[in-house]
């Protein structure tokens, strides 16, 4: 499958998307479709599915499977479809690569194991690499740094990095030093295709030689951020902050300030006012405040152009 992906499909932006639900807390396959050729239009490359804006860790085993097959059918040929397959052991997380694969799923995505008793460099790496190594599918990786419950070191990073399968990472850790690692192992593994997954700093992992943003506001900023990009690779950077600090006031006005107090109620909500989804449910309960409610319907008057390009 990793030989029939293009390198220009690994590239651009990507988004990590949110799940839309139905008022019973069911995947709306509905709003699936209309999600799908709603990235199309942004320009978006590629979906990642159930990761931690799409409510992965919490979507219940048969919701999971309707979401991949459900956004695999209306992508094909589209976008390409990645799936967080994240676990505590490494026959777990295989487990979930091979049921990814049979729902359509191009790419297998890693992210550190949400629970795991002794967890030292040696376990890490083992745990990884057997997983990697016996996945049908190609490899993602995504490193949440410090914020994750288990914390990758660097020199495991490194080595992670290394194994031939892995064919993207997605880099929210925020931390330099492991952006620079991340660069080391693509000097000498060429192929290897690196994302920024902070969305409120692009421009300095772009110049950094970053391949594109895999972010978790991508449904809403996909266009902005692909504006970016080109004003990066143009060397005009002065351009590509001015466009940073509007994608990022656009950003906070979704989620409810600096604070981030309506994060996925807010963006769910923006995706209602759109027309995509039809629900703003979310696992995590999160508020959708009064004032949230009145920024976001502003922002669609407001923005109409780069939201709906």
């Amino acid at each position: 499958m990793g030989n029939r992906i293009s390198k220009e499909a690994l590239s651009g932006v990507w988004s990590a998307t949110p799940t839309p639900l139905t008022d019973a807390m069911a995947v709306d396959t509905q709003s699936v479709k209309r999600m799908v050729a709603h990235h199309c239009r942004l320009g978006v490359k590629g979906l990642f599915l159930a990761g931690t804006c799409g409510e992965g860790a919490w979507l219940p085993e048969r919701e999971k499977r309707r979401l991949v097959e459900s956004v695999a059918k209306h992508a094909a040929g589209k976008l390409l479809v990645s799936v967080q397959v994240t676990d505590n052991s490494a026959a777990r997380i295989l487990d979930n690569i091979k049921v990814a694969r049979e729902d359509g799923a191009d790419i297998a995505v890693i992210a550190p194991p949400y629970f795991l008793f002794n967890a030292n460099p040696r376990t890490l790496l083992n745990l990884y690499r057997q997983a990697i190594q016996e996945s049908p599918l190609p490899i993602g990786i995504y490193d949440r740094g410090a914020a994750g419950s288990v914390v990758i070191p660097n020199d495991v990073l490194a080595q992670i990095y290394a194994e031939p399968k892995v064919m993207i990472v997605k880099d929210s850790s925020t931390d330099p030093a492991r952006r620079e690692i991340a660069l080391a192992v693509r000097r000498r593994r060429p192929e290897l295709r690196l994302f920024d997954g902070d969305e409120f700093h692009c421009v300095d992992y772009l110049k950094a030689g970053y391949d594109g943003l895999l972010v978790g506001g991508g449904i809403f900023i996909g266009y902005l951020a692909g504006q970016i990009m080109e004003a990066t690779a143009a060397g005009d950077f002065a351009l590509a902050e001015k466009r940073q600090q509007h994608m990022n006031r656009i950003m906070f006005a979704v989620y409810g300030g600096k604070k981030i107090t309506c994060w996925l109620s807010g963006l769910k909500r923006l995706m209602v006012e759109l027309g995509v989804f039809r629900t703003w449910k979310n696992y995590l309960d999160y508020p959708l405040t009064a004032s949230c409610l009145r920024d976001i319907q502003r922002l669609v008057e407001r923005e109409r152009e780069v939201l709906l390009p």
